[in-house]
């Protein structure tokens, strides 16, 4: 019976509500610090899209001012929307338009998208 006792005791407490708040607060934080650091080191600002992308997680797409492009990944719409609120980017409602004739592409991303069609790397 002392064997039972002692695992019971091992079993970390289930976390609170406030500790839940605390972490989704971090993770919103450090994903508002690294929008800033993009923003700064691509334009001095950028603007983003938020899009869902399975299993609640929502793909944070950016757009620096120099048309370089990157993306984070926040583990729900919650915690994306909390950081871009945080790092006051710029989010449109969709990725069309204006703001898709920002994007500056390069040779890579061009021989990536045509494939083996114009000698670029196949697709796996």
């Amino acid at each position: 019976m002392a064997d039972t006792e002692q695992a019971e005791e091992s079993t970390p407490p289930p976390a609170t509500e406030a500790v839940r708040d605390a972490r989704a607060e971090r993770r919103a934080a450090r994903l508002a610090k690294q929008i800033n650091a993009f923003a700064r080191s691509h334009g001095g600002s950028a603007e983003g899209q938020l899009a869902h992308i399975g299993r609640g997680s929502v793909r944070i797409a950016l757009v620096g001012a120099n048309g370089e492009w990157g993306t984070l990944v926040a583990p729900s719409h919650e915690s994306a929307q909390r950081a871009v609120e945080l790092s006051g980017l710029t989010v449109h409602e969709d990725f069309s338009g204006e703001f898709a004739a920002k994007v500056r592409t390069g040779p890579y991303e061009w021989s990536r998208m045509a494939g083996i069609q114009l000698g670029g790397p196949s697709n796996p």
